[in-house]
């Protein structure tokens, strides 16, 4: 069974959520909150596996939240714009990724059962618009990860992963079978202590090994 909290200062939206999510087999909503700070108290509580967490809220707004978050649930950013100026901050805080509030049904169960699953949710399509957009902006890169523990071919795939490709794509792009990407992938993450394929992005950007122009 997978456990959600929702937060989001709305009550009809959280209504909503609730009502689509707990008529799916398999998922249950144990807790609501109508701002940061009280989501962080009810993921204390309850332990869920996923936080559908909306980024703008009075008081503790979902951005600080989810950098308080303690380790365990994984975070989906709920946002109104695809683009929205707080979503790369959020993956950088540990968000697994971000869906718009207008998201068809079906898309957000998926994204629920994605995310529960330990992947990240963020297309390669979104990943390449969030860095033209917001690496152009950044300061010097910050070392904030010790690359030096990855060999040459996880920095490689580490760089390919920041601009968006795919383990298909990698595999392609260094003539090496997607099983062998996809563990040099997990490889990467458990060196870097990545909780998932959003902050490799975060890395990658951050470390200077994808820079603007690249995408």
């Amino acid at each position: 069974m997978i456990k959600i909290v929702l937060a989001d200062d709305q009550a009809l939206v959280r209504a909503g959520f609730r009502a689509l999510l707990d008529a799916q087999p398999g998922m249950t909503v144990v807790a609501e909150a109508a701002d940061g700070a009280q989501a962080l108290r009810l993921v204390a509580e309850h332990e869920p596996d996923v936080v559908l967490m909306d980024i703008r809220m009075p008081g503790m707004d979902g951005l600080t939240a989810t950098r308080e978050m303690p380790p365990g649930p994984k975070v989906i950013i709920l946002t109104t714009f695809e683009l929205d100026e707080y979503v790369f901050e959020a993956l950088r805080g540990g968000a697994s990724g971000f869906l718009v509030k207008d998201t068809e049904p079906a898309e957000l169960i998926q994204a629920v059962r994605v995310v529960a699953e330990g992947d990240a949710l963020l297309s390669p399509g979104v990943t390449r618009r969030l860095i033209a957009e917001y690496a152009s902006r950044a300061k010097e890169p910050r070392h904030t990860r010790d690359l030096g523990l990855l060999t040459d071919r996880e920095r490689e795939v580490l760089a390919l992963v920041g601009t968006g490709m795919t383990n298909d794509e990698i595999a392609g792009e260094l003539f090496m079978s997607p099983a062998t990407a996809k563990t040099h992938v997990s490889r990467t993450m458990m060196k870097l202590h990545a909780r998932d394929r959003a902050q490799l992005v975060v890395i990658a950007y951050e470390s200077g090994l994808v820079r603007p122009g690249w995408v």
